[in-house]
């Protein structure tokens, strides 16, 4: 079966559209020039026409963050997420790098061999980070840009560089149970079924093989800290969404605009850092009025 990689866990979820994307989700072969031996990537594909549109997820996430987003855009455009090396369902071997330079090299192999025609590049936070990596190094691969509350200036993950043994380890733990803790609150003080479900679909993701050395290894590459230069490079025209309630801060969504010369900036009312969990409609609707 396509979904016998997922965890045991899906079983959890209660959401129709996050069920429905979960159990979409395949994972193909894909060779990279990272390895000798292919990467089993995770990737879901819906619709036809359009222009394609590919939705890479931020950090420690995984394509299920756009299960609320992902239907409104299939309906009008061929609509792609792919999980980013070393994240997601995509399968961690040993023998890899997982730092910015392999996650690009990846998918650009993916975008090769899946697509390979010109995108509408859509990143959530730290994907807004590697779409700006991808579409500066490969820029006939990206016909617009959408960055979705992006990280890009600063990352607090540079600081992961000076961890070391034990420590990256205990840090790396003490982030999963934090995750952890959070949904086990949300499910005990009655939150929205809506919200927690929200919360298993970037949870999921944790339980997969090698996911803590994964994410040790990304966290001590310095993560997406040094794109300062590359954001004023960018050609591309670029749609810029941010949530003005971002409980991680709004000053970056004014320094894109100011960066990015043919870039637009639209406020998502009433919603913090996820946009296309907390207001999917709205995001959908600039999404696909931008392109046209």
């Amino acid at each position: 079966m396509q979904d016998k990689f997922l965890p045991k866990q899906v079983a959890d979820l209660r959401e129709e559209a996050a069920i429905a994307l979960a159990y979409s989700t395949k994972r193909d072969a894909i060779a990279t020039p990272l390895h000798q031996q292919p990467i089993l990537t995770a990737f879901v594909k819906q619709g036809d026409v359009g222009k394609p549109i590919l939705l890479l997820h931020g950090f420690d996430s995984s394509l299920l963050e756009f299960c609320r987003l992902f239907p409104l855009l299939a309906t009008h455009h061929q609509t792609w997420a792919i999980d980013l090396l070393g994240f997601g369902f995509t399968d961690r071997m040993a023998g890899l790098n997982f730092n910015p330079a392999a996650i690009k090299t990846h998918l650009y192999s993916c975008w090769k061999t899946l697509i390979n025609q010109p995108v509408i590049l859509v990143g959530t936070s730290m994907g807004g980070a590697a779409a700006i990596d991808f579409a500066q190094s490969y820029p006939q691969a990206v016909e617009k840009l959408i960055l979705i509350n992006s990280m890009g200036y600063l990352s607090a993950l540079s600081l992961g560089q000076l961890l070391f043994p034990p420590l990256d380890f205990w840090a790396v733990e003490y982030w999963r149970q934090r995750k952890l803790q959070a949904l086990n609150l949300a499910i005990l003080s009655g939150w929205d079924a809506r919200q927690i479900d929200a919360l298993r679909c970037v949870n999921l993701h944790i339980d997969m093989p090698s996911w803590s050395e994964a994410m040790i290894a990304f966290t001590k590459s310095g993560g997406y800290g040094c794109l300062g230069d590359k954001i004023s490079l960018i050609h591309q025209q670029t749609l810029i969404l941010w949530g003005e309630l971002d409980d991680m801060g709004t000053e970056d969504a004014y320094k894109f605009r100011r960066d990015i010369s043919d870039s637009k900036l639209v406020w998502v009312r009433n919603c913090g850092h996820s946009p296309q969990l907390e207001q999917p409609e709205f995001t959908a609707e600039q999404i696909l009025a931008f392109g046209r």
